[in-house]
């Protein structure tokens, strides 16, 4: 599912002419939440979303993808932008993030400091003078923080 979930939101989101930052899929037992972020070079309009949000509806509907009742949220990635892929992560390196792991590491899940270093497998942040090497397969979100 996650594949073909990957491929209709890519496709319809570039269809229209956006770039996909990334997205969130949030499954519960009776419900689901899908939050997509969309980028193009002129910035996002609240009618860029609704395009997208009713393009995509209409999509999911008739793919019948999501098996549960769904929340649909289409946004800009906005100035603390949540990243999703090694790039977005080489390409913020220096900058204050908050890395929330789904399981914990030196007993902690977060992780709020200096994003350090990134390979195809981990990211390092400085925390309190101290570097913590997170895996990507762990983490569940990180968010850059601005200040």
């Amino acid at each position: 599912m996650q594949d073909r979930l990957n491929h209709l939101i890519k496709t319809t989101t570039e269809g229209l002419g956006f770039q996909l930052w990334g997205y969130e899929y949030r499954p519960h037992s009776e419900s689901a939440l899908l939050r997509i972020f969309i980028e193009k070079e002129a910035g996002i309009t609240v009618e860029d979303c609704a395009q997208v949000s009713r393009q995509m509806g209409a999509v999911l509907d008739v793919e019948d993808i999501i098996p549960v009742a769904y929340i649909l949220e289409v946004s800009s990635p906005g100035i603390d932008r949540v990243l999703f892929s090694v790039d977005q992560y080489e390409q913020y390196i220096g900058q204050l993030a908050k890395i929330r792991t789904r399981t914990s590491i030196n007993e902690r899940k977060n992780f709020r400091g200096s994003l350090e270093q990134v390979t195809e497998t981990h990211v390092s942040i400085l925390v309190n003078k101290e570097i913590h090497i997170i895996p990507f397969d762990i983490i569940d979100r990180t968010r850059l923080i601005m200040e």
